[in-house]
């Protein structure tokens, strides 16, 4: 059964809703042949990007940049990985106080850098916190599993 593995920074109630909105949609009843595995990024290391088939981030913005645990996720990562894992399917949202602008163009630069493959282009939530947010994590999560049930990813 194909694995997608959540990886994502949740330090506010906000933002912890933004991911269980993302396992909520990846769980949709109607995708079932897809293990969702959630992982703080702290907790999460290579063991869980090997086991897995495609990888759904999701990051504060912190001083125009991703948060440090999410860099320390990929600290601890990168390497271990880079050569068994290039291909695979990757998406991202942030939530961003700002533009998201800095968070963005460091994770997309990490991603080139292990040749994960976009599965679509950043989710950037930025400014004021919106209920649609909720929405669209939870969308993102749906279509990356839907993607893996399927074959397309």
């Amino acid at each position: 059964m194909p694995r997608l593995l959540i990886v994502a920074h949740a330090p506010s109630p906000n933002t912890q809703r933004l991911c269980e909105a993302a396992a909520r949609g990846a769980r949709h009843p109607d995708i079932e042949q897809v293990e969702v595995v959630v992982r703080p990024p702290l907790e999460a290391g290579p063991e869980d990007v090997w086991a897995c088939d495609a990888i759904l981030l999701g990051t504060t913005e912190n001083l125009g940049y991703m948060s440090g645990a999410l860099k320390d996720f990929f600290d601890r990562s990168y390497y271990p990985v880079l050569e068994e894992k290039q291909g695979l399917p990757c998406a991202l949202y942030v939530r961003a106080g700002h533009d998201g602008t800095g968070t963005r163009r460091a994770v997309e630069s990490i991603v080139k850098g292990l040749r994960w493959k976009w599965v679509q282009a950043p989710l950037i939530l930025h400014g004021e916190w919106q209920e649609g947010f909720v929405d669209q994590v939870e969308e993102l999560g749906m279509a990356m599993a839907a993607g893996l049930e399927s074959g397309i990813l």
